[in-house]
């Protein structure tokens, strides 16, 4: 009967909608982020992340740079603007061209695994986190969900890698080297950690019901996320950050989902 009141209380409540409950997660996971555990939580994903790229650079730099080289020499329009660049006497276009295209492989790919970790293995640490202080009483009824949580966070990564290489020829064409990297990690943030986030708690039905309901939220906060990745600094905290920011987002909407179900419900009972 208290949670039945409790859950009633809640639905009264004004509920944040739309832009409005995008900007109450986005705030709740910076206060959350300042917490000592979800600090000490940034150390896992940043240093796979870390590791992850110098492993890559040490064992693939090499061979990915003698790649490009030997395939530039096929690229007619890049010989010309770096044979016009020489005539007027500046420095060789493909000098800076190679190891920026390398790097640009690379890099995003040790991102990515960092973000993997962090959908696999800190978001459960940030959602018991969270369940303990802000969203206590909501039941889980998640079922398969290190399974589910898994598989997607595989098949999301491996198409975004793909993706990433097959979309690099398109960035010599402005104003695509700024708009594909936002896509593609627009669509790497929500996609994994929309499921993440709320998998142990909403049972399958739950979870479809939300993503219809809130796919455009979601999809704001994968866009917003992949706008500050824009910026390196940022890729020290944002696994962890935008963990944080899908599971408020998804936490809070399934507890006002489940509260309009017990308000919806009430009317029909019959009363002694």
């Amino acid at each position: 009967m208290s949670n039945n009141f409790n859950l009633a209380v809640r639905a009264r409540r004004p509920a944040a909608t739309g832009m409005s409950a995008v900007g109450v997660a986005f705030k709740r996971a910076l206060v959350s982020q300042c917490h000592p555990k979800m600090l000490a939580a940034l150390l896992l994903p940043f240093i796979i992340a870390l590791l992850g790229a110098i492993i890559l650079l040490w064992a693939f730099w090499e061979p990915l740079t003698g790649w490009l080289n030997s395939e530039a020499a096929n690229w007619e329009f890049v010989n010309q603007i770096d044979q016009w660049m020489l005539a007027i006497g500046l420095f060789s276009i493909k000098l800076y061209l190679i190891p920026l295209l390398a790097a640009g492989i690379l890099l995003p790919m040790s991102g990515i695994l960092g973000l993997v970790i962090a959908a696999v293995f800190v978001m459960p640490i940030v959602l018991r986190h969270l369940e303990a202080r802000e969203y206590r009483g909501l039941t889980r009824q998640g079922q398969y969900s290190t399974a589910v949580g898994a598989w997607n966070a595989v098949w999301v990564g491996v198409l975004f890698v793909l993706a990433w290489l097959l979309t690099m020829p398109l960035w010599l064409i402005p104003p695509l080297p700024m708009l594909l990297p936002v896509v593609l990690w627009a669509f790497a943030f929500t996609r994994m950690l929309r499921v993440d986030a709320i998998v142990e708690h909403a049972s399958a039905q739950e979870r479809r019901l939300l993503w219809r309901r809130h796919n455009r939220q979601l999809w704001l906060i994968g866009f917003c996320l992949a706008l500050i990745n824009l910026f390196p600094p940022a890729w020290l905290f944002l696994p962890v950050f935008s963990a944080l920011v899908f599971a408020h987002f998804s936490l809070e909407a399934l507890r006002q989902l489940r509260a309009q179900t017990v308000i919806d419900a009430e009317p029909n009972r019959t009363r002694p």
